[in-house]
């Protein structure tokens, strides 16, 4: 398993790059899993008591002191013990989290959500939302990278009734079905075969914008099949129109199950962010590819909101990348839970797709 953590300029700043003792990792592992669990400061007596009951408490105390000098700790005035910053949940993903393992339910969920699945990817994509959000209890993201340079690889068209056909589109990246377009009832097979090969002589290799421009100077070379090449025409930019760029969310109002959302102030701007194409697309944006997970914690940047974690995972199909999907949540996030069921899912989705495709 690949994990890339990214960066966050402002937080590096507060923290010195220094190698930990064991047992520094140790403690700081302790204090994010048991503050991810409860959301309640940990304290040194706690440590020592319930995980480390052959240190000292005040061993604990001055190791946890000198990791809050190092930026790695905080501490909350009204509470004696200490929460992680967003260098030390960097460290626990990065160094000291152990690889998560689902429950035979959770499996066993997962698969029979795909057994049930349809060849249409908005809906695969939906309902792998759905998973998603249902197991980790966070809002759920996707962002598709159908783009208007996917390529052409085919056009078929078939006669439906007198006059309706039904229109596949082949490209590189998918495959657009379901559409029906009007034809001449009057046209012969042979006449809708003819008008068939000349689109795909003229459309095969070519991107949708070069399509769709293309279109708009060759009507004229299809007179006698004017009605078929509207059709095709329209349902490109249809399609094009709907998916290009698809951003679809689920579980919004998870984010209100954690404590750290009680302010309707952060909810707004928790909502504002992921209800904003633009912002979701670059919050999916991964610097390299060929990352299985990619965690995001914080930002100084203003692609995540500050106290918010974004955790994704990219999907594609016979090397074709089609988009990015996962989580987005507060920064004291089950981090192993939400990269096992990415990761899980993820071999799933795939199949699932590969299948769709044959």
């Amino acid at each position: 398993m690949w994990i890339k953590v990214e960066e966050d300029r402002k937080s590096r700043k507060g923290a010195v790059k220094m190698k930990l003792s064991e047992r520094k990792k140790k403690i700081l592992g302790i204090v994010v899993s048991d503050y991810i669990s409860s959301a309640q400061p940990v304290s040194s007596k706690q440590i020592s008591e319930k995980y480390m009951p052959d240190v000292s408490s005040a061993t604990v105390r001055s190791e946890m002191a000198q990791l809050e000098e190092l930026g790695y700790l905080s501490h909350i005035h009204t509470s004696s013990g200490r929460v992680p910053s967003k260098e030390a949940y960097r460290l626990y993903v990065d160094e000291l989290m152990k690889k998560g393992k689902l429950t035979t339910k959770e499996l066993n969920f997962i698969k029979d959500s795909f057994r049930k699945q349809t060849n249409d990817l908005e809906s695969i994509m939906k309902n792998t939302l759905k998973v998603i959000s249902e197991l980790t209890d966070y809002t759920s993201i996707s962002y598709s990278s159908h783009s208007k340079d996917d390529k052409i690889v085919k056009v078929n068209i078939f006669r439906f009734k007198p006059n309706v056909a039904l229109l596949l589109i082949v490209t590189e990246k998918t495959l657009i079905r379901d559409k029906f377009i009007k034809i001449p009832k009057e046209m012969t097979d042979d006449e809708l075969a003819r008008a068939n090969n000349i689109m795909n002589s003229m459309f095969e290799g070519k991107n949708f914008d070069e399509v769709l421009a293309y279109s708009k100077s060759a009507k004229n070379e299809f007179d006698e099949y004017k009605e078929v090449f509207n059709g095709v025409i329209d349902a490109l930019e249809e399609y094009v129109s709907k998916h290009v760029g698809e951003l679809l969310l689920e579980g919004e109002d998870k984010i209100m199950n954690n404590p750290e959302y009680n302010d309707v102030e952060k909810v707004k701007n928790f909502l504002s962010v992921v209800g904003d194409k633009e912002k979701v697309e670059n919050l999916l944006s991964s610097d390299k590819d060929g990352i299985e997970i990619n965690v995001k914690i914080g930002s100084d940047d203003g692609r995540t909101p500050d106290d918010c974690s974004v955790v994704t995972a990219s999907y594609s199909v016979n090397g074709v990348n089609l988009g990015s999907y996962g989580v987005i949540g507060p920064t004291r996030m089950d981090y192993k839970k939400v990269v096992s069921v990415l990761e899980c899912i993820g071999k799933i989705l795939e199949e699932t797709l590969e299948d769709k495709g044959d």
